[in-house]
């Protein structure tokens, strides 16, 4: 890329967007002029970039036309993307947003680069791409490769998702509860991030329940997978909350139309986009949350056949839910459409 671009990271401090300036920095984004923007309580507050600090601005309806925003990534909380992202599109950016606000928007693209790119090129209808939700994003990119090789029939994944996921006040409370189980406290702990103790515990709900019997968080990786693949894809998920911090684990199960090769599918996912494989089991190589942590790739392993089924394959997969899940989607994403702006 030859031109250098206005960045706005909204929610800058917060735990995704303090990810994406780690981000933007890491794969050199060409920036102009970095303009971190956060509720007014942040104001005067810096964050680092390239070894500098730069103030926090306060996020209202003119800043984007103000500093002359041309790439804005949302990721301050669905409420703040519906008030806000329209004031910044309105202002010639383009919008990233890293929020469920609208990622089911039939206007609005939803997009993993390596899955979807060219519905980037859709932006337009509506200046804003939406990135999709951090389990559904690991998931797709392991899918895509297969899916295109032995035509999906249907998908079953259990996800074991951190704390992290539930923004930075969650992973305190997992810390602040460790605490005090080693302070023989435990019981004392204060439980207000999720519906009950996390600590030493897992709960299988994460988010609302509807009426069907799964929560908002299992139908996202329905809905959303339908609509980054451009197939409606038979999808059951059960969506777990463990007490780790960083980087979402999923257990999935995939039926085909075909009969599976698992040494062509191991070599089909090898050679995918953004996947790495990890599956030597004899050795106890397999992917672990602790291997993924504050890396930009999908780790792939426990890749088997069905013992009685030979068109199913299950894996494990394992992301950083704040990177691949969230900042380096959203980073890709803006790489790609400047790529495809500079192409016209």
């Amino acid at each position: 890329m030859s031109k250098k671009y206005n960045v706005a990271v909204v929610g800058a401090n917060g735990a995704v967007g303090e990810e994406m300036l780690r981000v933007l920095e890491e794969v050199n984004f060409p920036i102009g002029k970095l303009t971190p923007l956060a509720s007014a309580r942040s104001v005067g507050k810096a964050v680092e970039y390239n070894g500098k600090e730069v103030l926090i601005l306060e996020l209202t309806e003119d800043v984007f036309e103000k500093e002359n925003i041309e790439i804005a990534l949302f990721s301050a909380g669905g409420s703040v993307s519906a008030k806000f992202a329209s004031f910044a599109v309105e202002a010639g950016a383009v919008v990233i947003d890293n929020t469920s606000h609208f990622r089911m928007d039939e206007n609005i693209p939803l997009v993993v680069p390596e899955v979807n790119p060219e519905d980037i090129s859709k932006w337009k209808k509506s200046g804003i791409i939406a990135n999709p939700n951090c389990s559904t994003i690991q998931m797709v990119q392991a899918l895509k490769p297969l899916d295109d090789a032995y035509d999906i029939q249907r998908v079953d994944v259990s996800t074991y998702q951190a704390t992290s996921g539930a923004g930075k006040t969650a992973m305190e409370e997992l810390v602040a509860q460790m605490q005090s189980f080693f302070a023989f406290k435990l019981d004392e702990a204060e439980v207000k991030a999720f519906a009950h103790r996390i600590a030493l515990n897992v709960i299988p709900q994460i988010d609302k329940f509807l009426d069907n019997g799964y929560t908002k968080e299992e139908m996202k990786m329905v809905n959303e997978t339908t609509k980054i693949m451009h197939k409606e894809i038979p999808l059951s998920a059960t969506c777990v909350r463990v007490p780790t911090l960083r980087g979402h684990a999923e257990a999935i199960s995939v039926k085909f139309a075909c009969e599976v090769d698992v040494d062509k599918a191991r070599e089909i996912l090898k050679n995918a986009p953004n996947i790495v494989i990890l599956d030597t089991p004899e050795e106890s190589i397999y992917p672990m949350p602790s291997l993924a942590l504050e890396k930009n790739e999908t780790f792939v392993g426990r890749i088997r056949v069905d013992n009685f089924d030979k068109t199913m394959l299950h894996m494990f997969i394992v992301a950083d839910n704040l990177r691949v899940g969230a900042a380096t989607n959203a980073v890709r994403i803006a790489q790609k459409w400047a790529e495809m702006e500079e192409e016209k």
